[in-house]
């Protein structure tokens, strides 16, 4: 080997050498350089960041006559979360809603008890609301053949399919496809922020993203996109396939069907943004489309003689009935519900470091296997 040839080696050896050894001294600059983080840079080029006009009008300290939107948080929620509402609410609060001060509605097929209501309460300044769910809005409706529901409950749960054997799973999940928004409580409304128990918000959220849905004229918001257990939902997208044939007037031009399927609409791909977090317009699912959509899957028994989730519900009408640039994905706003966690890359504008995140960007389900970033990349690249 000649002289240069050897002198090239050292160096190249000096400066992997040099890598690794900041790699696990230095965090930032193993944060900074790890695979993760360089690839994210490529595959998460396409997402649309907050315009910096909307953290320049954050207010500072507690709002009293800032600019807000018609908005609120919706929270179901039983008794016995309390532990974890406050726990998800805290978070809320202390990352966002201390200086914007939006009211809460917390939705219950029981009365909320004095305790629930004392414990939440001293949690923020913003108003809060309690509301209990109508019966006709919970239970199973009196069209299903009980028996049938029953024997496919069983047979879910001898299948270990999760929640396959809850009827209390599935009440939740019609009334959050097509109750939630009938509520007299949010019949004010017209943006809402759906929370869950023993959620985290791991990044200060440092613009309103109830503003910018409303400006931007966005509909539906999400952080994390994820399949579907397909044995939830064995003959959902053949029920979303005979309402659109029956109804081409509901489906909107460039909408995002790439993202539901892989086949122009023949198949169901299982993707859907998951539904525990969304900031959406109310105004969506109170709509001639969806309020025909959803009495059409309601009427399909699926529901309760399967799984169908809200989730891939909201997901597929979003996708069908809206143009595909109404939906936005919040990049900025690190987000967990266990297992999973949205956390904000490094790269770019760094919203890592601009939001003071807690969570590890290099451990975001962004780009995990069982993760649907993917299939919106393209979508939102088309």
């Amino acid at each position: 080997m000649n002289t240069p040839a050897r002198y090239l080696l050292l160096v190249l050896g000096i400066v992997v050498s040099l890598h690794y050894l900041l790699s696990f001294t230095h965090e930032e600059y193993g944060r900074a350089t790890s695979f993760s983080n360089i690839a994210s840079q490529f595959r998460g080029q396409g997402h649309a960041s907050i315009p910096e006009d909307y953290y320049s009008a954050a207010p500072t300290s507690n709002a009293t006559n800032t600019e807000r939107a018609n908005a609120t948080f919706v929270f179901l929620a039983r008794n016995s979360d309390l532990s974890g509402v406050i726990q998800s609410m805290r978070d809320a609060e202390d990352r966002f809603n201390h200086k914007h001060n939006y009211p809460w509605v917390f939705l219950n097929e029981e009365p909320f008890t004095d305790e629930f209501k004392k414990r939440v309460s001293v949690l923020t300044k913003a108003p809060i609301e309690f509301g209990l769910i109508p019966k006709e809005h919970w239970e199973q409706p009196s069209f299903i053949d009980v028996d049938r529901a029953t024997e496919s409950r069983k047979k879910m749960e001898q299948d270990n399919i999760i929640y396959g054997g809850s009827l209390s799973y599935r009440n939740m999940c019609r009334f959050n496809s097509g109750f939630f928004y009938r509520h007299e409580l949010l019949q004010k409304y017209r943006y809402y922020w759906r929370v869950e128990p023993d959620v985290h918000f791991h990044c200060d959220i440092d613009f309103d993203p109830f503003l910018f849905m409303q400006r931007e004229k966005k509909v539906y918001g999400f952080t994390i996109a994820i399949y579907e257990f397909e044995k939830t939902i064995p003959t959902l997208w053949n029920a979303v396939k005979e309402f659109a044939k029956a109804h081409p007037q509901y489906i909107a031009n460039d909408n995002a069907m790439d993202f539901v399927s892989d086949t122009a609409g023949e198949t169901y791909n299982l993707c859907h943004f998951w539904s525990n977090f969304e900031i959406a317009d109310l105004d969506f699912w109170r709509g001639d489309a969806y309020s025909a959509f959803f009495d059409f899957l309601d009427q399909k028994g699926g529901f309760h003689y399967e799984r169908w989730g809200d989730a891939p519900v909201h997901s597929i009408a979003a996708a069908l009935f809206l143009p595909r640039q109404d939906i936005h994905f919040f990049n900025e706003i690190g987000y967990e519900h266990n297992p999973y966690t949205h956390c904000p890359s490094t790269a770019g504008d760094d919203k890592w470091t601009k939001g003071r995140c807690a969570c590890d960007p290099n451990r975001s389900f962004d780009y995990d296997g069982y993760s649907c970033m993917r299939q919106w990349d393209r979508v939102n690249a088309a």
